[in-house]
């Protein structure tokens, strides 16, 4: 079953403000890592079976944000993921959080699959590229 978009609803907790009770900066990068985490759980690949199995991890390369309105203590958000491109070594993601259907975050996460014994970039495991081709429907 594709899924060409993935919503991750998320609270705000007072460990994610700052001392005026706005959500940290670095928060939302945690908020967009949780996401993307979560959709591959739901693909059938959690991070450990991704080092148990394949011998490899994935890691952001490179991330361009926007911070567009603030975000406070107890809001509820909801971040929302699509894949932008899928190469066959990495993919980037388009993340935005939401708060009541409006876009108050932007980012785009290149994440790049690495060899854990080599410590080199490498190519996504083929069951795992197969599965995002069928999200973002290049089915080719």
């Amino acid at each position: 079953m594709s899924q060409p978009s993935f919503s991750l609803p998320v609270r705000v907790y007072y460990e994610d403000t700052d001392a005026a009770g706005i959500v940290y900066y670095a928060s939302y990068l945690k908020f967009i890592e949780r996401a993307r985490t979560e959709w591959l759980r739901t693909i059938g690949f959690e991070q450990a079976i991704l080092v148990r199995d394949f011998g490899v991890a994935f890691a952001a390369r490179s991330l361009s944000v926007e911070y567009l309105k603030p975000a406070r203590l107890d809001d509820a958000l909801q971040v929302v993921s699509s894949i932008e491109s899928l190469g066959r070594a990495q993919l980037i993601f388009a993340q935005n959080v939401e708060r009541d259907g409006e876009v108050i975050f932007l980012s785009s996460v290149r994440i790049a699959c690495f060899d854990l014994v080599r410590g080199k970039p490498t190519g996504i495991p083929k069951v795992i590229h197969e599965k995002f081709k069928v999200l973002i429907g290049n089915q080719a």
